[in-house]
C-alpha cells in the first residue's frame, strides 16, 4: 500500500468514528456511589441515579468498563459522576470523574 493510499484510509477510518465518539462525549453525566469493584473482570457496580439517556431508574447494578483502567483510581464508596452507554448490546460506563 502507497503512502497517499494509507493516509486515504487512516483519514476515512478518523472520519467515521468521528460521530461515534461525539456522541459518547454527548453523554450527560449520572451521578453515583461506586459499590464495588472488579478489576479483572473490568467491571464496576454502582448506586445510581436516573441515567437520562438509557431511559433508566436509579438503582444498584454492575457495568463494564470500556477501557478497563478508568476503573484503577476508584475505590468503594467514592462519589462519582460518570457516563454510561449501550456498546454492543451491553451496559458500558465510558468514562468515571469525582463528584463535586
Amino acid at each position: 500500500m502507497n503512502r497517499h493510499a494509507f493516509l486515504a484510509l487512516c483519514a476515512s477510518l478518523i472520519l467515521s468514528a468521528t460521530p461515534a465518539l461525539a456522541a459518547a462525549a454527548a453523554e450527560p453525566l449520572s451521578d453515583g456511589v461506586v459499590k464495588k469493584l472488579d478489576l479483572p473482570a473490568g467491571k464496576v457496580t454502582i448506586a445510581h441515579g436516573e441515567i437520562v439517556n438509557l431511559k433508566m431508574p436509579p438503582m444498584t447494578m454492575s457495568f463494564k468498563a470500556r477501557d478497563p483502567a478508568i476503573l484503577k483510581p476508584w475505590k468503594e464508596g467514592d462519589k462519582i459522576r460518570f457516563r454510561a452507554a449501550e456498546v454492543k448490546g451491553e451496559l458500558t460506563v465510558t468514562s468515571i470523574e469525582a463528584a463535586k
